[in-house]
């Protein structure tokens, strides 16, 4: 019976290394700890997966860059850890609370050490009981045993139990992976529209993927090779190619409509744009984003909200504008992105324009796709024309804006922390960034029809679009 015992478990050990994650009891291979530390239970798992773990530190899930070449053909080397947006600006200086959503442990600073296999996080993508939660302001970290911790203030966080979630590991879920990508620009269905807890378990007219019959999860669509997941997010990608890229026809190949002139139309519009009518279906996502009006002091139970019951303004984040079931944008795309990088050098004047998709009706590899225009006021350094990295969150004695609501110390700090020069001065420019939309695709009974764009009302911008009209009529094309 031992011996038996020792080669199942050899068996099961062999099979763990195979694959990337087995659907089984790991009750016997991780044991029953304790764990005072989610890195110790990284130990654990490297022990059978250390090639999965390897794989995984080359992604840009861990590594939050990637050397890209931009329009211009310059290599550049961009990616969470030095783009700016227009929500929380950016990450430098706010360590602690950005990597809250890092799949590792103690990204705190600049000086975290990627080659660290036991600082992977495999429990926030692996975790299948629904108990893993990272604390939001611990640098990755969830609340161990031991630890008391509030956030906001008043609400206390229990401790992960470690040893029963590292017991329970499985494949990735919509949940594991939305416990980070539905919450970006700081909470759920602010940043992307087409991301929110509405697609943990959507109906099927939120998205008919996920929530209809085949309740496909997202790995069906993104799927890995060594770790290395298919799908890029705008914000931090200018070109988007193999081995990453992701297109409706990697599944839906060849001639999918009955008719002709609709097929046709593929050549040229992203089928997306069809398909998704519109974004922000069961939530509100955020539109609007002024970081000049923070800091004025209003009391929790005066704070404007709109129809939607959104606050409207936040001391510590400025005025907002939400809204719901929206209309794209559409805009021609090619794949790749103007980019605005770090440091250089803007007309405040006008609007910056910090992600804009690339292409035009006379670029053959473009094609129409839906995007969600994110516009917004954030800060500069008014000396430099440059837009300002802000340290937002930090300790009490730091010049955190949260701490000391001091534009200036807060600025210096965040400019200080990305390695940029600052001047002194500073002011607030209107940005905007173009979001595409992939998510929240309908039945195809509720795919925009003809006369949706082809009308006298319809809802393509066809000038913005470079024809004259309506390119129905022949003498518009």
């Amino acid at each position: 019976m031992k011996i038996f015992g020792i080669i199942s478990t050899a068996v099961v050990t062999l099979l763990l290394a195979l694959s990337p994650v087995a659907e089984a009891d790991h009750s016997a291979l991780v044991g029953k700890g304790p764990f005072k530390n989610g890195p110790e239970v990284t130990k654990r798992c490297i022990e059978c997966h250390e090639k999965e773990t390897r794989d995984f530190m080359k992604t840009v899930h861990w590594t939050w860059s990637k050397v890209q070449f931009d329009k211009k053909g310059r290599k550049v080397d961009i990616g969470k850890v030095n783009a700016l947006n227009n929500f929380c600006v950016g990450l430098p200086g706010n360590w602690p609370r950005c990597t809250s959503c890092h799949a590792g442990y103690g990204f705190k600073d600049a000086g975290f050490d990627f080659s660290k296999a036991e600082n992977v996080d495999c429990l926030v993508c692996h975790d299948t009981t629904g108990t893993y939660k990272k604390f939001p302001t611990s640098a990755g970290h969830p609340v161990y045993e031991g630890e008391k911790k509030e956030f906001p203030k008043g609400k206390l966080w229990l401790p992960v139990d470690l040893v029963k979630v590292a017991h329970s590991v499985g494949p990735t879920s919509r949940a594991t992976c939305g416990s980070c990508h539905f919450y970006g620009g700081g909470g759920d269905h602010v940043k992307h529209g087409d991301l929110d807890t509405s697609l943990i378990n959507p109906t099927p007219e939120i998205d008919i993927h996920m929530g209809g019959a085949k309740k496909m999860e997202c790995q069906e669509c993104h799927q890995a090779k060594d770790h290395l997941l298919k799908g890029e997010a705008a914000s931090v990608t200018i070109s988007h190619a193999a081995p990453t890229h992701i297109d409706c026809s990697d599944c839906h190949t060849g001639s999918v409509h009955k008719n002709a002139l609709v097929n046709k139309h593929t050549e040229r519009v992203a089928c997306q744009s069809c398909h998704i009518p519109t974004f922000a279906k069961s939530m509100p996502t955020k539109v609007w984003w002024d970081w000049s009006t923070a800091g004025r002091e209003v009391k929790p139970e005066d704070a404007p909200k709109d129809q939607y019951g959104q606050k409207t303004y936040d001391r510590m984040k400025g005025d907002f504008k939400w809204e719901k079931d929206v209309v794209p944008t559409y805009m021609w795309f090619n794949g790749t992105f103007d980019r605005y990088l770090a440091g250089e050098k803007i007309n405040p004047a006008e609007p910056v324009r910090l992600a804009t998709p690339i292409g035009s009706r006379n670029d053959p590899k473009a094609r129409i796709y839906p995007f969600k225009i994110m516009k917004g006021k954030q800060p500069y350094d008014s000396g430099n024309n440059t837009i300002a990295f802000v340290q937002v969150f930090g300790a009490p004695d730091s010049n955190a804006y949260w701490v000391k609501y001091d534009w200036n110390a807060a600025i210096a700090s965040g400019m200080k922390a990305a390695g940029l020069p600052y001047s002194g001065k500073y002011g607030f420019v209107e940005t905007d960034m173009a979001w595409p939309v992939h998510h929240m695709v309908v039945p195809k009974a509720k795919s925009l029809k003809c006369l949706d764009c082809h009308s006298e009302k319809g809802r393509l911008d066809w000038k913005a679009l470079g024809y004259k009209g309506d390119p129905m009529n022949a003498k518009n094309r």
